[in-house]
């Protein structure tokens, strides 16, 4: 059975002190990326941003970005900050004599999640997800919304004053990120995923007509010679829930069927996630048994719709 969430209202704005940012630079920065990550940043415009996945060899998720070029030399990589410096570490490795410098830019720009009319105070009205309106020496990029509400992130050098808007707490931008139902990787879940069990190739973050990257293989292996058996899904529980955390069915109490990939408390109590699942096991949620956190004895987990269609025609 799949439930709908308790909303609360999203305005105002919030700082993103959990984020932090990768800049690449020179001749070679977009074709340097070109080959490193899941998305298609040479066809990529200035009034344009990309959802983006770093993978292992074996098509596993290492990171996550939301990109954009701040000019044709000058890439932007806003990333979870507990993975910024091992990731940009591992891309360094691979510059090799490519025309790119890659820096820990987190110290030069200022980040905040706008939500609702807030995004007014610089867009005069909303726009697609994965959108990029310049506003002076600023950037506003349109995220997917939160139960209808419009959401944006804006990344701005750092100094300059935020956008004008109520104060929205870090704790409801979070939920606001779990309610989009994009989730983005972290350290407790570093290859736990292929994209597609994160739904990206639904969402804007994987390209298929475009050329190798690490990983490709795989990721176009599980896309078209096979069904997906994990897909991404809204759930709901009284209890507390944490990245990482595993998910059981009680048909079958000695293997988990799921992976909390990001949780956040719910205003109207308890806690939502996105949870990686076996897709047999959301489909017989209710019927052969039901959905726990921890242990197939664990807190009752409750399915939610998603906020958006799964493609299955890529």
């Amino acid at each position: 059975m799949i439930i709908q969430a308790m909303t609360a209202p999203l305005n105002g704005i919030a700082p993103l002190p959990h984020l932090g940012v990768i800049r690449v630079q020179g001749e070679d920065a977009t074709q340097f990326l070109q080959g490193q990550l899941t998305q298609d940043f040479a066809l990529l415009g200035l009034s344009e941003a990309r959802l983006a996945a770093y993978c292992s060899a074996k098509g596993r998720m290492q990171a996550s970005f939301v990109g954009f070029k701040r000019s044709h030399t000058e890439v932007l990589l806003v990333c979870s900050r507990d993975l910024l410096a091992p990731t940009l570490k591992r891309l360094s490795m691979f510059v090799l004599r490519s025309k790119a410098r890659l820096s820990d830019a987190s110290a030069d720009f200022a980040l905040w999640g706008l939500a609702g009319d807030a995004i007014k105070s610089i867009a005069s009205h909303d726009q697609p997800a994965w959108t990029k309106l310049d506003s002076g020496s600023g950037h506003l990029v349109f995220l997917y919304p939160a139960d209808g509400c419009a959401r944006a992130l804006w990344v701005a050098p750092a100094g300059e004053p935020a956008p004008l808007g109520p104060a929205l707490s870090p704790e409801l931008w979070l939920w606001s990120e779990v309610r989009s139902g994009i989730a983005r990787i972290t350290a407790p879940i570093v290859d736990a995923f292929v994209p597609q069990m994160l739904n990206y190739e639904s969402v804007g973050g994987v390209n298929f007509k475009k050329g190798c990257y690490p990983g490709q293989e795989v990721v176009a292996r599980s896309q078209f010679r096979g069904t997906l058996k994990r897909r991404a899904y809204l759930l709901h529980s009284d209890a507390d829930m944490a990245v990482g955390q595993e998910v059981f069915h009680t048909a079958d109490e000695t293997q988990p069927c799921g992976l909390v990939a990001l949780a956040a408390a719910a205003p109207g109590g308890g806690c939502d996630a996105i949870v990686s699942l076996q897709v047999t096991a959301a489909e017989h949620q209710g019927q052969a048994g039901a959905l726990r956190l921890g242990s197939a004895g664990g807190p009752a987990l409750s399915l939610q719709a998603l906020p958006y269609a799964l493609l299955h025609d890529i």
